[in-house]
């Protein structure tokens, strides 16, 4: 029987918000399966932050196909990945200065495509399917009362395009804290 390998290599592209970058991971599939190589210092110190280079906290979800998680921009850079299913990520820039201030940028993760998200940027996702499981790097560990920001999900003004409908009275879908975040508009009041 013949061994069949392929190996897809790390490659990197840029977005329109600035420092907010698309990965897809190494993988090496053979006839038994995927191997996908989540993180290696080496290769990803190229083109990360010092800060990513040593990740403080690991968090992964798991969550029910529909439910939106965020908009948050804590104190914290992230690399965010699907373990299992799929997911439609949405990030929004909200950092004091920022030429790119205000953008907005979706992406479906599938196991594989990673997005790393600089500190200040918010990070969201809606599951595509039941059970997604969503991998969070985090450069700083969280606690509670840190400093960032958070966007409602479903400002209008963001014009996310969330596949999937969102009823804002559902806790199944959405919780109450992020359906009440801010808009951007208020958020963008505030900072100034």
């Amino acid at each position: 029987m013949t061994n069949h390998l392929h190996v897809d290599s790390l490659t990197t592209s840029n977005t329109k918000i600035d420092g907010l970058l698309v990965l897809r991971a190494k993988m090496v599939t053979d006839d038994r399966g995927t191997v996908r190589e989540l993180y290696r210092r080496s290769s990803y110190s190229a083109f990360l932050p010092g800060s990513a280079s040593q990740w403080s906290q690991i968090n992964l979800t798991r969550t029910k196909r529909g439910a939106v998680r965020g908009l948050h921009g804590e104190a914290m850079a992230k690399l965010v990945t699907v373990a299992y299913g799929s997911a439609f990520g949405a990030y929004v820039d909200t950092r004091p200065g920022s030429e790119t201030i205000g953008a907005v940028v979706t992406v479906k993760l599938t196991p594989g495509v990673q997005v790393f998200v600089p500190q200040g940027v918010c990070n969201g996702f809606q599951a595509l399917d039941d059970g997604t499981e969503y991998l969070y790097f985090f450069d700083n560990e969280w606690v509670s009362g840190m400093p960032g920001q958070a966007l409602c999900p479903l400002d209008s003004a963001l014009g996310i395009d969330w596949p999937i409908q969102i009823d804002p009275d559902n806790r199944e879908q959405i919780s109450e804290k992020d359906s009440k975040a801010p808009s951007l508009q208020q958020l963008l009041v505030k900072l100034q």
